[in-house]
């Protein structure tokens, strides 16, 4: 493979590496079909497992086959009617078995297991299903009966892979390392394994046999659409293809997108509505003639380093064609969601004119371009620079652009047709030199590979007796502990005030001493006491999560205490080392006052409660209008601040690419909410309404909702319980990110502010969609 493509995994253990991919493109009606044999090891057990890159519940009709027999008596896929996109399998002919989560994340691959057993006397587990090595739920409909044939490995059976044979449906996606295996039920263990450097699951090689029917797919010969449908396992039950090609250029299928070395796609999540995406994200078609599509990729450019790609013009809108990138970052801010480029934005664009577009402002740079002319695009990170090459014709360097993070685009109006290579296919032509292909494997290794050695999530149940938790990776220096199940307050401990000494972020109150609350923080854990006093932290049979950091410099975090002496400006130092994006501080004594909170994203003029779900407060008594610094922050004259004696804490956290985001979004109003890129997978998510009253601090986090679409909303402000009202169950957590589901006003008004803390689950060079 070209060293343009791939440098060396580094930073992880895995050694198995997936060297193929098969595209396939649902505006060309692709499947693969194969007859099975005459008598399959056993037909009442079967598994089937593949590696998949698709977000099948962003595409029309009423469900889509990952596998499907004749008649769909048999069939695994999405319910994309009224599972809006859930996993559903198909036993019997006539019973469907949903299970939960959507799926709607195009921008990474994910491991689907389904595992046939219906020999087992219990029910549930007659058919178990997975994703990246995790059970799935169950949510409705009926198993098969016991000892029934299952129609997912019949005899003489017609099937197709990525195609329903009822409803001629089809899906744009990827899949590679399909796995048939005749005549067992096997768990994923067989096929994948968690990354003991990463936590996150990857795809190892599989050991055993494969039964008469088994079959495995690895699409490594596109020598022919024949070859390209070859069965691997020995058994030489090999696929015909039907609307695959193996042709050079655009419409070429076998992928080097893989589980392994994931590319950019355009992704449907940030693009506009009038563009309709193909060819599964590698093309997209534009709006009639009244109107401006933009579509966006699902990867910005890291910061630094040489990239290409290419734009095939495959049709030119009637008024405008333009092709580059953009700064993921508008002019008000909001480094969190991607803005669609215009006037106000930082663009470098080439026209199809030959003119050359500069944050809206047009002028001469080259030459027209038009129908199947290649757009190489060579982005050198490090010194802000753009070149654009027609069909391998340099049309010049543009320089002077502002440092940040860039990510490419196409925009056209009146119509028009496009299609991008970031490298996944052979490039058209030679990148120049010392340019890379924009990649997972090409993206830098990440300071903290492994979130959870530094931030985590966990639940318990209480007791009202002492207990410990001690399935955490590190030990604690902050933990954040709320009830599920009933009405408490949020109590935070932390290691530099000390056990016993609990703070109320829904409150004003001081800092309280309690020693039945909690006692240690240990080397993987820590423990709680009896509650006696009802504080709310360990009250038996109530339901719980708590969040836990670290602190360091590693992870941007800092807990300080100190207290007031009457000095107004007061400068507090700090030890992150760098310029801390989110602080919170809270009086500890003597006198109730409210949590005063600084965000980067509105500035040190502006100030926010932790407490309240009031606006951000334009008050130079908070931060004294003076930003932080790598080693100090400064506070004002608020009486807490400047009264001697006063006793303070302040938790402080900077950005760490990879591992924690703090940024902004503005409102749409719509169901199709921003999307707000993090660089990661989020493990934990606090959002509020920097503008209205509309919206407490309101946290989501992933060892809660496990699938997405995300509710069960607490908040740092509010004492109550879980909340899974539809105006809140609104979060999609995606493998780069977070995207909002709801119109509500609390997630979404139109045009307001929201502002936002986001840490890791998995950075996204190794992360899984969900």
């Amino acid at each position: 493979m070209s060293a343009i493509h791939q440098v060396l995994l580094a930073g992880s253990s895995a050694s198995y590496q997936i060297q193929n991919s098969l595209r396939f493109r649902a505006s060309n009606s692709a499947y693969l079909s194969r007859t099975s044999g005459a008598s399959p090891t056993d037909q009442k057990k079967v598994t089937y497992s593949t590696w998949m890159k698709a977000a099948p519940s962003l595409f029309s009709g009423t469900q889509v086959g990952i596998v499907s027999s004749s008649a769909n008596n048999g069939i695994i896929g999405w319910n994309l009617a009224s599972g809006a996109g859930r996993i559903f399998v198909r036993n019997d002919a006539t019973n469907d078995i949903n299970f939960a989560g959507l799926f709607r994340d195009p921008s990474a691959w994910g491991h689907l297991v389904i595992a046939v057993d219906t020999t087992q006397a219990t029910a549930a587990d007659r058919v178990k299903v997975y994703w990246n090595g995790v059970a799935m739920t169950y949510v409705s409909g009926s198993y098969p009966t016991q000892n029934s044939n299952t129609y997912l490995n019949a005899a003489s059976t017609a099937y197709r892979i990525m195609s329903d044979t009822v409803n001629g449906t089809y899906l744009d996606g990827y899949i590679a390392n399909f796995y048939m295996i005749d005549g067992q039920a096997l768990t994923p263990s067989s096929f994948g394994q968690t990354d003991a450097t990463t936590g996150v699951w990857v795809p190892k090689a599989y050991s055993g046999t494969f039964g008469t029917n088994g079959f495995f797919l690895q699409f490594k010969d596109a020598a022919s659409t024949t070859t390209i449908g070859y069965d691997t396992s020995g058994n030489s039950n090999n696929f015909t293809t039907s609307g695959i090609s193996v042709t050079a250029g655009g419409t070429f299928d076998q992928s080097l997108d893989t589980p392994t070395l994931n590319y950019p796609v355009i992704s449907p999540l940030n693009s506009q509505s009038v563009v309709s995406i193909t060819e599964a994200g590698m093309a997209s078609n534009y709006g009639g003639a009244s109107n401006t599509g933009t579509c966006i990729v699902s990867v910005p450019f890291p910061t630094t380093g040489k990239w290409y790609y290419e734009h095939t013009c495959l049709a030119v809108g009637a008024y405008d064609y333009f092709c580059g990138v953009f700064l993921n970052k508008s002019i008000a801010g909001n480094a969190g969601n991607i803005v669609v480029p215009g006037t106000s934005s930082n663009e470098y664009a080439y026209r199809h004119t030959g003119s050359k577009m500069i944050a809206g402002v047009v002028s001469a740079y080259g030459s027209s371009y038009t129908a199947n002319d290649v757009i190489g695009v060579a982005f050198d990170a490090t010194n802000l620079t753009i070149e654009f090459f027609k069909n391998n014709v340099s049309q010049g360097q543009l320089t002077g652009m502002p440092s940040g993070e860039y990510i490419a685009f196409t925009q056209q109006y009146g119509g028009g047709s496009t299609r991008i290579n970031f490298g996944q296919r052979p490039f058209a032509y030679t990148p120049p030199s010392n340019f890379k292909a924009l990649n997972t494997a090409n993206l830098s290794v990440p300071t903290i590979k492994k979130p959870s050695l530094y931030m985590d999530a966990t639940l318990r149940t209480g007791t009202g007796a002492t207990a410990s938790v001690s399935s955490l990776g590190f030990q604690p220096d902050l933990v954040w502990t709320k009830s599920r199940s009933a009405a408490t307050n949020n109590n935070l401990f932390d290691s530099v005030r000390g056990v016993q000494n609990g703070i109320v972020s829904n409150s004003t109150a001081i800092e309280y001493a309690d020693a039945n609350t909690l006692t240690s923080f240990n080397s993987n854990g820590y423990t709680y006491g009896s509650d006696a006093s009802s504080r709310g932290v360990n009250i038996n049979t109530n339901t719980y999560v708590d969040w836990v950091w670290k602190k360091g410099v590693t992870p941007g975090f800092d807990i300080v205490t100190w207290t007031a002496d009457g000095t107004s400006p007061r400068n507090i130092s700090h030890s992150l080392g760098a310029v801390p994006k989110f602080i919170v501080t809270k009086q500890r004594s003597p006198n109730a006052e409210n949590w005063f909170t600084y965000h980067a994203e509105l500035g040190a003029t502006k100030n926010l409660r932790l407490d309240e779900a009031i606006a951000a407060q334009t008050q130079i008594g908070a931060w004294n209008d003076t930003a932080p610094t790598s080693t100090q922050f400064t506070t004002g004259n608020f009486a807490n601040f400047t009264t001697n004696g006063n006793t303070l804490v302040a938790y402080l956290w900077s950005e760490v690419a990879g591992f924690s985001r703090f940024g902004s979004y503005v409102g749409t109003a719509s169901a199709d909410g921003p999307f707000v890129w993090c660089g990661f997978r989020p493990r934990w998510i606090m959002i509020k309404d920097a503008t209205a009253a509309n919206l407490d601090w309101r946290i989501y986090d992933t060892v809660r909702e496990t699938y997405n679409e995300m509710g069960g909303g607490l908040e740092a402000g509010d004492a109550a319980a879980e909340n899974y009202a539809t105006s809140v169950r609104a979060i999609d957590v995606l493998s780069n990110g977070f995207k909002i589901r709801v119109s509500a006003s609390g997630l979404n008004g139109s045009g307001v502010t929201f502002v936002f803390a986001a840490f890791a689950e998995a950075p996204f060079k190794y992360a899984r969609a969900r």
